[in-house]
């Protein structure tokens, strides 16, 4: 029984602190503001923050228009000329050219050395019996069967022209007997030791067909016309 004697003083005691309490917690008019107080210290600096994301670049301008052109500047005047270059090495050689179109056939020329020769036999004489033998290395085997032989004469020392043989001058005849590989005879009516002069002319075969379709009317025995066809010397 005691301990109920003592618990009702105390729940008493609980209840007056209980309103004692709730009446204070009721605003009371406001004091006068007091001092300020000095500053305190300064804290230490905080820990840096992270590095914030880098922001997006934004877009690139457009292109301003291009400026005038300005005016030409004059020409100066031209420099002097300049010594020459070393000459470079020479180029390769290019490929060859397309051969060109074949020309037209050019008319037939006159008989060539190869179909025509002539040889000077200087002061011989003749003698009546017999025959007169001179040597002419052109006369081949083909000349004597294919070709033929021309002789002429004149006085050695003469400037006149050359007389065809066969030749007579009243009794006193030359005449051309044969001729063969090498060689010629000629036969005399007289004798004479020397003062003769022969123009022996040699034509091959090809020879003599040229000149027949060249010079169809020649005059064999005109030695000017038959050295003219055949380009001869005089």
């Amino acid at each position: 029984m005691k301990p109920d004697r003592l618990l009702l003083p105390i729940l008493f005691a609980g209840l007056i602190g209980i309103t004692a309490c709730s009446k204070s917690t009721t605003p009371g008019p406001q004091g006068p503001q007091g001092q300020i107080g000095a500053a305190g210290p300064q804290g230490s600096t905080g820990v840096q923050g992270a590095i914030g994301a880098t922001g997006v670049a934004g877009p690139q301008g457009a292109t301003g228009p291009s400026g005038a052109t300005g005016p030409a500047g004059s020409i100066g005047p031209t420099g002097s000329t300049g010594p020459a270059g070393s000459t470079g090495p020479a180029g390769s050689t290019g490929p060859a050219g397309a051969a060109g179109a074949t020309g037209a056939t050019g008319p037939q020329g006159p008989s060539g050395t190869n179909n025509v020769q002539s040889y000077l036999l200087i002061n011989k004489g003749v003698v009546f019996a017999g025959l007169n033998t001179f040597n002419v290395p052109a006369i081949t085997q083909s000349i004597v069967d294919q070709g033929t032989v021309l002789v002429y004469l004149r006085n050695t020392g003469s400037t006149s022209g050359w007389f065809a043989i066969p030749y007579s001058s009243g009794t006193n005849t030359i005449d051309l007997s044969d001729f063969g590989v090498g060689y010629i005879n000629i036969k005399s009516s007289f004798t004479q030791t020397s003062g003769i002069d022969f123009k022996v002319v040699v034509i091959s075969g090809a020879g003599v067909t040229i000149l027949n379709t060249t010079n169809p009317h020649l005059n064999y025995r005109n030695y000017s016309e038959v050295a003219a066809a055949l380009h001869l010397s005089n």
